[in-house]
């Protein structure tokens, strides 16, 4: 998601993750349908930049009239043929199950195709773990990498989702090179528990499930209304003494209505870049706009392959 179809801006938070991307090899990626110079470009630029080896899955013949039409060279990538985009969905995850891939990406098919073969409940790349989604956002105006979750895929997610949420969050930040033990914040239109705004009450139940354990490897705090989440004044003039006030580094939305408007937000009026991955699947899925700045593309690829890297590592071991 971008304002700056250029990605023109300075990029030092996205450079930093593309660079530490380039420097590892190159993850095979399933490429979901393709087809327009968008995704299909997308795909190109990230393989030339040594992060993904791009397999890309929908119709042969309109994928390379694709890359003829604007000179992109798609002769060294495998082709698998998929009539449409639902079978290309559909074979982009078998081929997962299959080990051809460790990061799946959406092409130019509309999310709800790709998804619905994700979450599917039979053949799909469900988890014990809720799927959610998570902006990496590059604010100009502010100093952190910031998260912001769910904008894409839980429209009305109940408080267990809403722990699988933060948790995925937590994880991405912690393993991808983000830091350690982000400062979450839990976003609500005030912060003072009231019943008449359930998200206060959920948002402080939250907190008490991380004090419990029930969350780990972040810093919570919640409600928060966005100001005093952002900005240390706005934080010290209402009172508000914590770890996260004032300076967060994820985002926790109430609902997809609240998310989807503030990343927009930052991007119209912030002149921000928003990389899309979703977590809680086998894989991560990079999840791209037709808006997003060719960097902004990069750095979802860059965010997928780094996490996918680290969670290769951690998995254990069977002994032969």
């Amino acid at each position: 998601m971008s304002a700056d179809t250029t990605g023109a801006h300075s990029g030092s938070k996205y450079d930093r993750l593309i660079a530490a991307a380039k420097a590892g090899v190159p993850l095979p990626t399933i490429v979901v349908h393709p087809c327009d110079e968008t995704s299909l470009r997308g795909a190109v630029d990230s393989a030339s930049a040594g992060i993904i080896r791009p397999i890309l899955v929908g119709p042969e013949r309109k994928i390379r009239d694709t890359a003829a039409k604007f000179g992109l060279d798609v002769s060294g990538f495998e082709i698998v043929d998929a009539a449409h985009s639902d079978e290309a969905a559909a074979k982009g995850v078998e081929l997962i199950h299959a080990a051809k891939g460790d990061l799946l990406m959406k092409g130019s098919l509309h999310t709800d195709e790709l998804m619905r073969a994700v979450t599917a409940k039979i053949g799909g790349l469900r988890t014990d773990r809720r799927i959610s989604h998570v902006f990496v956002m590059d604010v100009p105006a502010y100093a952190e990498t910031i998260f912001v979750t769910d904008a894409a895929i839980n429209i009305f997610p109940d408080l267990d989702a809403k722990r699988d949420i933060i948790q995925n969050a937590i994880d991405l930040y912690n393993q991808a090179g983000f830091g350690k033990t982000p400062r979450v914040a839990i976003l609500s239109a005030v912060e003072t528990v009231t019943s008449k705004i359930p998200s206060t009450i959920e948002a402080a139940a939250l907190c008490k499930m991380a004090d419990r354990g029930q969350i780990t490897g972040g810093n919570l705090d919640g409600p928060l209304a966005f100001d005093n989440a952002i900005d240390m004044e706005a934080a010290r003039i209402k009172g508000i003494t914590s770890e996260v006030a004032g300076r967060a580094q994820i985002l926790v939305v109430p609902d997809l209505e609240a998310g989807n408007m503030l990343a927009k937000n930052l991007a119209y009026f912030a002149k921000a870049d928003g990389a899309g991955i979703v977590l809680g699947a086998r894989v991560p899925v990079v999840l791209t706009s037709r808006a997003d700045s060719p960097r902004a593309r990069m750095a979802s690829c860059a965010v997928a392959a780094l996490y996918a890297r680290a969670r290769r590592q951690k998995a254990p071991t069977v002994a032969a």
